[in-house]
């Protein structure tokens, strides 16, 4: 079982193979900036991972301050995928 979340696959990634030519506009992720119609907690798992383990290291409280870089890294990701956040 996973502290973070679920163990589930929700986060695969269809393989090139089976993908079709023209994206697929039932999904509300696919965008120019995310083709591949990746979920908010699919993408950018390194910064995410980053920005996580900050926080578990810091003290209560303090993890706003303490891992703000880490904070605006993983946004300044996210917004690449034309998230809004």
């Amino acid at each position: 079982m996973s502290l973070l979340g679920s163990s589930s696959k929700s986060c695969e990634i269809t393989p090139v193979s089976s993908r079709s030519a023209t994206p697929d506009t039932s999904n509300a992720n696919v965008n120019p900036l995310n083709p591949q119609g990746l979920k908010p907690c699919c993408a950018c798992p390194e910064t995410k991972s980053k920005r996580d383990d900050c926080f578990l290291k810091s003290s209560p409280g303090e993890g706003d301050v303490n891992c703000r870089e880490f904070i605006e890294a993983h946004k300044a990701c996210m917004r690449g995928y034309g998230f809004k956040v």
